[in-house]
C-alpha cells in the first residue's frame, strides 16, 4: 500500500485509485483528514496546501465522471478565448445520467466536435463558440467569438486567431440544435476591430444606447504618425478609450500609453477625448454612457485668441476726456 502522493496524478488522488491499491474505506478517510487534504468533487481530492483552481476543478470532475465532456465557459478558457468568469461546465456525452450535477449541459456532442487539449477532452473552438452563442448571455457569447477571431494576448502569450467567421457561423447554425435562430442573430453583432473583453461590452452598451462610433479609425498627427483610437465619433471629434485589466503594467507600457494620448490630441480632427476603465464598462455602463451623450452634446470650442492689449492712440488722436479731480 502506497503513500496518497505516490498515487497522485497532478496533485490529485481519486477514491477508486487508492483502493485499488489496497487502501480500506476507513483507513482512506482517517488518511486524507489528518493530512489535510482537500476535497475538490466526491471522490477526488488535491493535495494539502496547492490551490483549487479551474483547472484542478477540470481535472477532479472529468477523472470521476468520464463520459463529461469540458464546453462552454470552460472549454473557452482551456482554448484560451477570453471571458470574465469562465467555471467549470460540462456536456454529459451520455444523455441519461443518474445523478444531477451543476454545471452540466445535456445536448448532443458527436465525437467529431470532441478533442483533447492539456490533457483534458473538450470541445472544438467551434462547437465551443456556438454552444456560448446559443446558451451563454450575449455579452459572455459576442466576447468569446471576438477573442477567438483575432490575435490576443492570453495568460501573457501572443496567442493568433483560432477559427474563421465562417466556421463558427456553420458550427452554430446546424440543423437539429436548439437557439440557432438567437445563435446566428448574435453572430451579426460579431465586430473584429474590437481588442479587447472591455472594448467588445463598452461597444454593445454604446449601439443599445443608440451610439454607433467608427472602431480603430486611422488618425494622423501633425508630425505625420498614424494613431488608432478604440471608437471615434467622427462628426462630433470625441474619441472613446477603453483602458484594460492589464494597463500600465510596466513603466513602458506607461509610456506608450502617454505617448499615445499625446499623439490623438495632436490630431486635428479630434476635439476630446474620454477614456473608461474596463471597470466602469462592467460594473457602471449606464454612467459611461452618459459621459459620451454629455460629451457629444458639447458645442465645438473656439480657438482662443493671444490677449492683445489696447492700442494707444496716436498723436493725432485727441486724448480721451479726464475728469477734473482738484
Amino acid at each position: 500500500m502506497r503513500d496518497l502522493r505516490e498515487i497522485a496524478m497532478d496533485g490529485l488522488v481519486l477514491s477508486a485509485w487508492a483502493r485499488a491499491d489496497g487502501w480500506s474505506r476507513a483507513g482512506l478517510c482517517r488518511q486524507l483528514k489528518a493530512e489535510g487534504w482537500q476535497r475538490v468533487v466526491e471522490g477526488a481530492w488535491l493535495e494539502p496546501g496547492a490551490p483549487v483552481d479551474l483547472k484542478v476543478r477540470l481535472l477532479a470532475t472529468q477523472w470521476t465522471a468520464p463520459y463529461l465532456v469540458v464546453s462552454h465557459s470552460a472549454a473557452a478558457w482551456l482554448w484560451g478565448i477570453e471571458l470574465p468568469y469562465p467555471e467549470a461546465e460540462f456536456t454529459a456525452k451520455r444523455l441519461h445520467i443518474g445523478r444531477h450535477r451543476s454545471g452540466i449541459h445535456r445536448i448532443a456532442l458527436p465525437d467529431t466536435e470532441v478533442t483533447e487539449l492539456h490533457g483534458l477532452r473538450c470541445t472544438t473552438v467551434d462547437r465551443t463558440l456556438a454552444d456560448l452563442l446559443r446558451q451563454a448571455p450575449q455579452d459572455d457569447a459576442i466576447t468569446a467569438v471576438e477573442s477567438a477571431l483575432t490575435w490576443r494576448r492570453v495568460r501573457h502569450q501572443r496567442r493568433r486567431p483560432l477559427t474563421t467567421l465562417d466556421r463558427v457561423g456553420r458550427a452554430a447554425g446546424q440543423e437539429g440544435m436548439g437557439g440557432r435562430v438567437g445563435a446566428l442573430k448574435r453572430l451579426r453583432l460579431v465586430d473584429t476591430r474590437s481588442a479587447s473583453p472591455a472594448e467588445t461590452v463598452a461597444r454593445l452598451r454604446m449601439a443599445e444606447a443608440g451610439l454607433h462610433p467608427t472602431p480603430q479609425v486611422e488618425l494622423t498627427t501633425h508630425e505625420g504618425r498614424l494613431v488608432r483610437p478604440d471608437f471615434f465619433f467622427v462628426r462630433d471629434g470625441v474619441v472613446v478609450e477603453i483602458e484594460g485589466y492589464a494597463f500600465h503594467g510596466t513603466r513602458e507600457a506607461h509610456r506608450r500609453d502617454v505617448e499615445r494620448f499625446n499623439d490623438l490630441q495632436m490630431c486635428p480632427e479630434v476635439r476630446l477625448i474620454l477614456r473608461f476603465t474596463a471597470h466602469e464598462v462592467f460594473d457602471d455602463s449606464a454612467r459611461m454612457v452618459a459621459r459620451i451623450r454629455r460629451a457629444l452634446s458639447l458645442p465645438p470650442q473656439r480657438p482662443q485668441l493671444p490677449h492683445q492689449k489696447t492700442p494707444l492712440p496716436s498723436k493725432s488722436q485727441p486724448l480721451p476726456p479726464t475728469k477734473d479731480l482738484r
